[in-house]
């Protein structure tokens, strides 16, 4: 009778395994965001509100503003700036729809349950925060560019002046405002995994960039107005209206400046969603 020995089965012989990357988790990240209906949706309505703000703005500063004097005949140079401000305009409304959806790309997923797969394939969890964040940044970033230069080749069309692309200064001004976008999408993101929580998120993020200066310019004391300048949303316009201009006549920080407040807004809260992230349970 023969006696048939198990063959040892080597641990190199058995089942590889798969090393997790941050490229891995970017392309999970990726898939996740273009796969959400309000990604999508929101995208749409901030080329739309930039295309329509700009159409809006232009016809009303070429006919005449508040019954005024026709500007179609002003210099050039003060005709380039009313079309940089009618191509901007559309940013402050864009900023809610980015806001919201950086608080619904990590809330949407602690309200279905999916949370729990995403920190079980990265155990370490601040890679795939970090991942959200950046994907999420570059594509903000890349529709806001799209938005503001078709709201700038608008605004230049209603205007009949010619477009001034390659300037430093409208290239900025058009860069600027779209990486506004991205950082508030991002801060958004932050307060989004600190609160776990849609209706919470986007409550405070709306109420940080709309009601906290509206109440603070209501307060009749002068540390209350010294404070606007340095909130989010208003450094943030500060950050790409104010290029180009003299800094004499801005009121608060220039636009480098603004750009550094805006920074220290998302730091924070990519700071706070990082500890909180790591310390409580999915």
């Amino acid at each position: 009778m023969t006696t048939i020995t198990p063959t040892a089965t080597h641990p190199s012989q058995g089942v590889p395994t798969m090393r997790l990357t941050f490229g891995g988790v970017l392309r999970s990240e990726w898939i996740k965001l273009r796969s959400l209906r309000s990604t999508v949706w929101s995208y749409l309505i901030v080329i739309a509100i930039a295309l329509g703000m700009a159409l809006l703005m232009s016809l009303s500063m070429v006919n005449g503003m508040s019954g005024g004097t026709d500007i179609s005949g002003a210099p050039a140079g003060q005709q380039h700036e009313l079309v940089m401000q009618a191509s901007t305009f559309g940013v402050y409304f864009g900023q809610l729809v980015v806001g919201v959806l950086g608080v619904l790309v990590i809330s949407g997923e602690y309200t279905t349950g999916m949370i729990r797969s995403t920190l079980t394939a990265v155990p370490k969890r601040l890679p795939a925060l970090a991942a959200k964040g950046v994907v999420l940044f570059v594509a903000t970033f890349v529709v806001g560019a799209i938005a503001n230069l078709g709201a700038y080749i608008t605004s230049s069309i209603v205007f009949g002046t010619d477009l001034e692309l390659f300037d430093p200064n409208t290239l900025l001004t058009l860069a600027g405002g779209a990486l506004y976008l991205a950082l508030v999408a991002v801060f958004a993101l932050g307060v989004g995994t600190m609160l776990r929580s849609s209706a919470g998120g986007i409550a405070a993020v709306l109420g940080l960039l709309l009601l906290l200066p509206t109440v603070l310019q209501l307060i009749p004391a002068d540390w209350a107005h010294d404070i606007i300048p340095y909130l989010l949303s208003s450094a943030g316009m500060t950050m790409f209206m104010a290029i180009g201009a003299d800094d004499a006549a801005i009121v608060g920080p220039n636009a480098w400046q603004s750009l550094l407040v805006v920074l220290a807004w998302v730091g924070v809260a990519l700071a706070g969603a990082a500890v909180l992230l790591k310390r409580r349970d999915a």
